[in-house]
């Protein structure tokens, strides 16, 4: 299958200038520009063809900025609702569902779509990056996510990690020794992660992830929105995903871009319905005050929201919000709103979603479950609209019940006022065994 395996063909625009650019492999800003912008993969093939469900996520590798494809992926379900839509009267309700949930055809072992990311910036890479140690900043699931592909394909891989959230490094098997992970002491939040990481990236033998700034993380995402809308036939009305950072609903104004100049969908853009977990909701504080950039959040105050809210993945204080090509362009372009719920709501979601649909939802698909039920009951959304349901998580329920679990440990725990020497000592006494990963072809 790999074998016959081309690279995708494409280039790199900025969003502010326009420029295109040619991927020097691992851009993630507009070379010699002063304004701050995303870029965007722009790709030859402008009709995306399925490859078929074999493939996994690189059914949709047209769209994805690949050089080879890594093995063991699966890509995003989409499937009409009839249980949840019944309850809420909704007639065009479509779930597009990342995590496990054999009987429907999803097999995530990591219950959560960033898994899409992680094989896709897996596929970004090219073969020398295998003698640098990819670093990745994370409050869980993307930690979990990365940590299961690359030690599945033998990329070498350094985790930073709040310790708050350290029980949501599970596995359905042992990770192999190319995978390291640094925690952040408790008290610490995402931020303190992203805050480590950025230490470390300069040091000798270490690139960044890029998060936002990566094309492959992006689009990986925005698999979401080519599964719905090619099982759809059109592109849907409106969007219902759970932000932290918003990465995803950038991801999927980017993929409705694309459909519209496929010309095959429609050409209209659907409405971003992005929320938030109350009380930790700094995006809605700045959309709702018409404001680019984010308002003031106290360092205290966001860390004791932390503490409050379930959905701790959600929990970004430093959002690609403001940049050009970011979430607020994303919501000024496309439309929508930023809503939030409680914890109460959200659990309440996840059990209608269990007893009318049949699985388990992370705690940030319930979110957004919550914020629909909360539309419909507010008429921010028509009955008969075609709606995409993003469950970005779930099916951890019943992976547990079903397979032993294995907890990556901290190779060290910092404070997180660490000084660079003191970090820089603890990074030096990790060792990798530099392989070439298992089942990716040569470029």
């Amino acid at each position: 299958m790999t074998d016959s395996f081309q690279p995708t063909a494409y280039q790199l625009q900025s969003i502010a200038s326009g420029k295109n650019y040619d991927d020097s492999g691992w851009l993630l800003d507009p070379p010699g520009e002063e304004i701050p912008s995303l870029i965007r993969a722009i790709y030859t093939t402008k009709q995306i063809k399925l490859r078929g469900e074999a493939f996994g996520l690189y059914t949709f590798a047209d769209w994805l900025p690949i050089n080879r494809m890594l093995k063991g992926s699966s890509a995003p379900v989409t499937y009409k609702s009839k249980g949840l839509a019944g309850e809420l009267g909704l007639k065009n309700l479509y779930i597009t569902f990342s995590g496990y949930w054999p009987e429907k055809g999803a097999f995530m072992p990591t219950c959560s779509f960033k898994e899409t990311e992680a094989y896709s910036v897996g596929g970004r890479m090219k073969e020398n990056q295998q003698n640098e140690v990819l670093v990745v900043a994370s409050a869980g699931n993307t930690a979990r996510a990365f940590a299961q592909v690359c030690s599945d394909n033998q990329i070498p891989l350094l985790l930073c990690v709040p310790e708050a959230s350290l029980d949501a490094l599970w596995f359905g098997a042992p990770l192999n020794s190319c995978v390291k992970l640094l925690a952040t002491e408790k008290g610490s939040d995402y931020f303190d992660a992203i805050h480590l990481s950025n230490q470390i990236i300069p040091l000798e033998g270490f690139y960044a992830e890029g998060g936002a700034k990566n094309v492959a993380r992006r689009d990986g995402m925005g698999t979401t929105v080519l599964s719905a809308t090619t099982f759809i036939g059109r592109i849907p009305d409106y969007y219902f995903q759970a932000i932290g950072s918003g990465t995803g609903a950038i991801a999927a104004w980017e993929a409705n871009l694309r459909f519209i100049d496929d010309g095959r969908f429609g050409s209209h853009k659907m409405k971003l319905m992005i929320s938030q977990n109350y009380p930790f909701v700094p995006i809605q504080h700045a959309w709702n005050a018409h404001s680019r950039e984010m308002l003031h959040y106290d360092s205290v105050e966001a860390r004791n929201h932390v503490e409050e809210i379930d959905a701790k993945v959600l929990s970004n204080r430093k959002p690609p919000y403001p940049i050009i090509g970011g979430l607020f362009d994303a919501l000024s372009d496309a439309g929508g709103a930023v809503l939030s719920a409680t914890n109460a709501e959200a659990r309440a979601a996840n059990k209608l979603f269990q007893q009318s649909e049949g699985n388990d939802l992370h705690p940030a698909a319930a979110i957004a479950t919550a914020s629909l039920i909360n539309a419909v009951k507010e008429g921010l959304v028509e009955k008969d609209a075609v709606i995409m349901l993003n469950i970005t998580g779930g099916g951890e329920a019943l992976f547990k019940k079903t397979h032993q679990l294995h907890f990556l440990k901290p190779n060290a725990t910092l404070p997180i006022d660490a000084s660079p020497d003191q970090i820089k000592s603890v990074v030096g006494q990790l060792k990798w065994e530099m392989k070439k990963p298992q089942g990716a072809i040569k470029n």
